[in-house]
């Protein structure tokens, strides 16, 4: 069942100036919504419409509704969502907005944003750098540990849900683009996975893991407001697409941003959150996240073909798409195998960029996990990550905590199938012969980089560093090329070549 809220209203809307704007000058109409923007807000108001998860029909499920997107939405976008208008009938006729008349609809006012700082166009545009993400992610792991957990949703019944769901609506709008078989292997395959995966979902599950999250968070879902990556239009109509694993809620995210080709942004992302949050564990369940994320992509697409297209006679892109989206669901369930990396090298040697730069291409998406000395060490010290510790915490007890705690979730991750590169300064024979050793141990493919420079350029690299979470200095430096560093078996590259030539050069190296 399908409506809109009355004609006459829309059209009032349409036509009037509406509170603190002007008369709109754009309408935007979704599946589930119609959108008038004027002057500097935008002004919403929810469709009379039941689908199989949701149900506007009623003036009451619209007034809460608007409520709880107010509400849900003000925990990431405070700014955007400013509040819930009333448009009454008086008694005689007249439409206005809170009145004291009857209320015939209920409006949220949002503050109105440059479409064009949205992050899907930005991104189709170039415009997404490393900062914005870097933010974002960090917006994202303060958002999720702050969220209110909600262990009844979530853990493995949740994902089972999500997956016969797909496959439901994958099978009612497959003809002209699915085959039965398409959709049953998938769908056998993700309960293989989920199968697999229940003991974890279900610890982290009863852990806090689950939360009331976005649900919905795609570049589109993100803007740039004064200046900062602002997550808006979080799911308010059910709990089951909102109450999720905070690692399914950020899935979403990083599917999206695979899918457009910007690979190198979502292994920072992807990072950058773990850095953030400590969440390592979550990432064995990655292959099924993603899978379900691209397979709900999938039946929107076949969805929007079969219902038209958004400009009439379905359209060779949403057939397409629906078929791409498909075909990433099914690849996320056969993902490359694990392997390990590790940089080493004395402070400002590149190893952190080099790691970076080597992880979106090794194994499977989003590519590998960069475990840093440096994180784990402020993580261990329950300080933030740019936060400077004292010289106590690098003595030798830290320090050799430090470096079990690498090698144990090194050891986790590569048991659960994902790629490691690991970041570390690597001084003593010791510590190398321990990574060559659980590279054996977890019987995956290995390779250890060794990266040198002159003093003069370790001192000067470090020495310019801001908002890093190494705590390095020159006198480090010097600390360290005083200290013999035993045989250097890894591979060595020379540092000090450039960017280009050091990347190039480490690629060749690494096992196939």
């Amino acid at each position: 069942m399908t409506g809109d809220p009355g004609r006459g209203v829309l059209d009032f809307l349409a036509s009037t100036p509406l509170p603190g704007a002007g008369v709109a000058d754009s309408r935007i109409d979704t599946h589930i919504s119609t959108v008038f923007l004027a002057g500097g807000r935008a002004f919403k108001v929810k469709r009379s419409i039941r689908l199989p998860f949701l149900d506007f029909t009623t003036l009451e499920a619209r007034r809460r509704a608007c409520e709880r997107e107010i509400d849900v939405n003000r925990r990431l976008a405070p700014g955007l969502y400013l509040g819930l208008v009333a448009v009454t009938r008086s008694p005689d006729g007249r439409l206005g907005f809170d009145g004291a008349g009857e209320v015939v609809e209920w409006m949220i006012v949002m503050t109105r944003f440059d479409q064009d700082g949205r992050f899907d166009r930005m991104a189709d545009r170039g415009l997404l750098s490393r900062r914005h993400i870097q933010s974002l992610a960090d917006a994202l792991a303060g958002f999720h540990r702050d969220a209110p957990p909600r262990p009844g949703w979530g853990g493995e019944a949740g994902l089972r849900l999500t997956i016969d769901t797909n496959a439901a609506t994958l099978t009612r709008f497959a003809s002209g683009l699915f085959s039965a078989h398409e959709i049953d292997a998938l769908t056998a395959l993700s309960h293989d996975w989920l199968a697999s995966l229940a003991p974890l979902l279900e610890r982290r599950r009863q852990e806090g893991f689950v939360r009331l999250c976005h649900g919905d968070l795609h570049l589109a879902n993100i803007c740039l407001l004064n200046g900062r990556p602002t997550p808006f239009d979080g799911i308010e109509f059910n709990d089951d697409f909102a109450c999720i694993d905070t690692f399914y809620d950020l899935s979403f995210l990083i599917m999206d941003m695979d899918a457009r080709g910007l690979g190198k942004l979502s292994s920072l992302l992807f990072n950058r959150y773990l850095e953030r949050t400590g969440d390592y564990a979550a990432a064995a369940a990655m292959p099924l996240f993603l899978s379900l994320r691209a397979g709900i992509r999938a039946h929107v697409a076949a969805a929007t073909f079969h219902a038209g297209g958004e400009h009439g006679g379905g359209g060779q892109f949403h057939h397409d798409e629906a078929r791409r989206y498909l075909g990433r669901a099914r690849a996320y369930l056969h993902p490359a195998g694990p392997r390990l990396i590790a940089v080493g090298g004395l402070s400002g040697s590149g190893k952190s960029r080099l790691a970076a730069s080597l992880a979106p291409s090794l194994g499977r998406a989003p590519g590998a996990v960069v475990l840093r000395s440096d994180v784990l060490r402020k993580q261990l010290s329950g300080v933030a990550t740019e936060q400077r510790l004292s010289p106590d915490a690098y003595g030798a007890e830290m320090t050799a905590r430090t470096y079990d705690r690498l090698l144990s979730t090194a050891h986790d991750l590569l048991s659960a199938g994902h790629a490691v590169v690991l970041d570390a300064v690597f001084l003593r024979l010791s510590q190398r012969d321990a990574v060559e050793a659980l590279a054996r141990d977890c019987s995956v493919p290995f390779a250890g980089l060794w990266l040198e420079a002159s003093p003069r350029l370790l001192r000067q690299r470090v020495e310019g560093r801001r908002g890093d979470a190494s705590d390095a200095t020159g006198a480090v430096v010097d600390l360290q090329l005083a200290q013999d560093p035993g045989p250097i078996t890894w591979h060595r590259i020379d540092a000090g070549a450039g960017k280009g030539a050091v990347d190039r050069q480490a690629r060749r190296l690494l096992p196939p």
